[in-house]
């Protein structure tokens, strides 16, 4: 019982010990390299950084939520590592006005650093025949926005968005490549890299279907794994023969060469891939599963498909759980940095969930915990193991003696 509330305080709010977790030396080197502080006399970076973050895990939908939750107290405002709390003006200049290239950075370093804990830690299913392999899962996400308060993000005529295109590490659980556009822009052409070293399998869906592209990761000796489109014009070669006492939900398994107009043009034509039939008994459907492997079993491609649900349900955690959504500005620059404070809360949660918490929670549930003891001054251990939801019993509790009503006077 002693160790128990030895553990319990600390001499630090929550939300510093989760700010602690980002060495002071990688944030003060993206700030060198970008020049973020330049020019800046008090709300620099990591006053940012400090605001941002604070309005990502409180999810406070406006400026003067963040300034008023800061401001709480003037112990609060020095236990974060602040001189003074944020006013909703200055919060304002600062996101238009400092890089959001700062947190792109640092999200990529944070990554470096914690690569080996996030690798050790990470909950996801093994293929055992490609254990080996390093898988990315490719997709995008679309965000709506008024285009008349964000003029800068054109997407349809009366509409404005912008697109999320998303690079999945399976081995991480967590995206390491990011490129934020205009709703507009094709998924395949989004990301800006395509082609990764080789053997890198790369699991995307039908948007990325794309004969160029395609043709482009045959030659890196990367594997690709997405649908085929329904209208691809194709020639069977041979169909292969399934196991009859398993994988009863796989139809077909075929090798095939694409044979239409445009797949002589780029020349892919000239490679057999394989085209994998199988019954998703979820929602009853039929899927086509195209890859450029031709020698691991049907069953690994059909579940190296079924690997693109931990990005779907990465994006629905961002959307539910952080601000990525309503945005605190309305500026390109603004809204890019927003997005990345995010990502960077989603990494340290992440890294506080797979290392600290015992107990096996739902993301959301474990957010909600973190959320609602923010401000208090109790350890993460504590947090993530000790408070749970239920009736408390009180031991010794003082009796309390109730005023009269001042009103009624």
């Amino acid at each position: 019982m002693g160790l128990f509330k030895r553990n319990k305080n600390n001499n630090k709010p929550l939300l510093r010990q989760i700010l602690d977790l980002v060495p002071r030396w990688i944030l003060e080197s993206c700030v060198k390299k970008h020049q973020s502080d330049k020019g800046c006399s008090k709300y620099k970076t990591y006053d940012q950084f400090v605001a941002l973050t604070f309005g990502q895990l409180n999810k406070c939908y406006t400026l003067s939520d963040i300034s008023t939750g800061i401001g709480v107290c003037e112990s609060f405002i020095t236990d974060l590592g602040l001189n003074q709390s944020p006013a909703r003006s200055t919060m304002s200049d600062g996101n238009k006005k400092r890089t959001w290239k700062v947190y792109e950075a640092l999200y990529v370093k944070l990554l470096s650093h914690y690569d080996k804990v996030l690798k050790n830690d990470n909950h996801r299913t093994i293929i055992q025949e490609i254990k080996d392999h390093s898988i990315k899962l490719i997709d995008s996400t679309t965000i709506s926005l008024c285009l008349s308060m964000f003029d800068w993000a054109k997407f349809r005529t009366a509409k404005g968005g912008i697109k999320i295109h998303t690079c999945f590490d399976d081995a991480l659980q967590i995206p390491d490549l990011i490129n934020i556009t205009e709703a507009k822009t094709h998924d395949s052409k989004g990301l800006g890299q395509n082609i990764f070293p080789k053997n890198t399998i790369i699991v995307e869906d039908r948007a990325y279907f794309d004969f160029v592209l395609m043709l482009n990761r045959i030659f890196a000796q990367n594997i690709f794994v997405t649908r085929i489109k329904t209208n691809t014009d194709y020639i069977i070669v041979n169909e292969l023969e399934l196991p009859l006492d398993k994988d009863q939900d796989i139809l077909k398994d075929e090798i095939i060469t694409l044979s239409g107009k445009k797949a002589v043009e780029t020349t892919i034509n000239e490679h057999n891939l394989r085209l994998v039939t199988v019954y998703r008994e979820e929602d009853n459907k039929v899927i086509h599963i195209i890859t450029n492997n031709l020698d691991w079993t049907a069953r690994t491609i059909a579940d190296l498909y079924k690997k693109r649900w931990d990005i779907e349900l990465f994006f629905k955690a961002m959307k539910q759980n952080l601000q990525i959504k309503t945005f605190l500005g309305t500026s390109e620059n603004a809204v890019k940095s927003q997005i990345y404070v995010a990502l960077i809360s989603y990494l340290l949660l992440e890294l506080i969930n797979r290392t600290i918490a015992k107990k096996v929670k739902t993301f959301s549930n474990f957010v909600e915990k973190i959320r609602v003891c923010l401000a208090f001054y109790l350890s993460l251990e504590y947090v993530c193991n000790q408070v749970n939801e239920g009736a408390k019993k009180v031991i010794n509790q003082n009796k309390i003696v109730f005023k009269p009503d001042l009103f009624s006077q």
